[in-house]
């Protein structure tokens, strides 16, 4: 069974570098993208087939990535979409504010590319590749 992900990205570089580093991991899935929370939005709502796993940028323009969350965990059914907030924010206050909203995980987005790779690795295994156990919080440096 084909495996959906739904990338929330605004910043058009760091999207070209996820499509890139999902080609070369073990990550085989379709891929959706919405480019700011309100696209995630319409798209979520519409879909034909729901995501298997939402990465989710924080800061983007309409409607933020905290709302995307809030609104996605109060629908009864989205609920059950894994979010998981993929993020350059190392703040706590966003850590705590995405964890209690109902992130799935909080990963800080890798400096490098090899580790971009790796850490799509992982959380493809973690959320694609088995059941959704509950993560609440999980940070790569």
């Amino acid at each position: 069974m084909t495996k959906h992900l739904l990338i929330v990205e605004d910043n058009p570089n760091d999207l070209e570098l996820a499509r890139t580093a999902l080609e070369l991991s073990d990550i085989c899935c379709e891929v959706q993208v919405a480019c700011d929370g309100q696209e995630a939005l319409d798209l979520l709502r519409h879909s034909e087939h729901l995501p298997d796993l939402v990465l989710l940028d924080l800061n983007m323009p309409r409607v933020s990535g905290h709302e995307v969350l809030q609104r996605v965990k109060s629908d009864t059914l989205l609920r059950r979409v894994p979010v998981v907030v993929f993020t350059t924010s190392s703040e706590l206050r966003d850590r705590l504010a995405a964890t209690a909203a109902g992130a799935d995980d909080y990963v800080v987005k890798p400096g490098g590319f090899e580790e971009l790779v790796e850490t799509l690795n992982a959380l493809g295994r973690r959320w694609l590749a088995t059941a959704h156990a509950p993560l609440r919080l999980l940070t790569v440096l």
